[in-house]
């Protein structure tokens, strides 16, 4: 599920919202209110259940080949997604739509490579909801290596030591960080 040329996304659970209003997101770290989007780069980020949290990291530029092979693996294509064992269920029986907005409306948002797009007044949706489908095919047609892990921890702290680009949404919601071992 991709943006058309002159358009943004909006992913939600929710299938019959008509007008989308400028709020201040439960987890912002901003206190602007603003509508939220994504364009095509970043549609891949919001194929998950909203609460769902999960770690991404993608080939850019700069990418070292050793944390290529270190990171995304042999086969690993140029992007994976991970999530924990204990969401795959709600991963997997997830009834997602995406709303398809007018980009107009909408400016880039994030620093130094913007990973959203914002508005600052209501937009109407161009059309109803349309459900995403399989969220599983949805990644493997897109060629987005989907982890499953015990504990996304690990695999975060690799990926942001990393020259990959990256992305960690809803970690908040992640299980806790495993104790370091202790060294005697």
């Amino acid at each position: 599920m991709r943006p058309r040329p002159g358009e943004v996304l909006h992913f939600s659970e929710d299938p019959a919202i008509t007008v989308f209003r400028p709020h201040v997101a439960a987890t912002a770290r901003q206190p602007e209110a603003y509508v939220w989007a994504v364009d095509d780069v970043r549609a891949p980020d919001y194929w998950f259940p909203r609460q769902c949290p999960r770690a991404m990291a993608w080939t850019v530029p700069g990418t070292s080949e050793s944390d290529r092979e270190r990171i995304l693996g042999p086969g690993g294509g140029e992007r994976v997604h991970a999530i924990e064992y204990g969401w795959v269920k709600r991963f997997l029986s997830a009834e997602l739509f995406a709303y398809r907005l007018p980009a107009t409306p909408f400016r880039p948002f994030g620093e130094p490579v913007p990973h959203a797009h914002v508005a600052v007044e209501p937009v109407e949706p161009l059309g109803p909801a349309e459900p995403v489908g399989d969220l599983l095919e949805l990644h493997r047609s897109a060629g987005i290596q989907l982890r499953v892990l015990d504990n996304l921890w690990e695999f975060w702290d690799a990926v942001i030591g990393s020259t990959l680009g990256f992305s960690g949404i809803r970690l908040g919601n992640a299980a806790p960080k495993p104790p370091r071992p202790v060294r005697s």
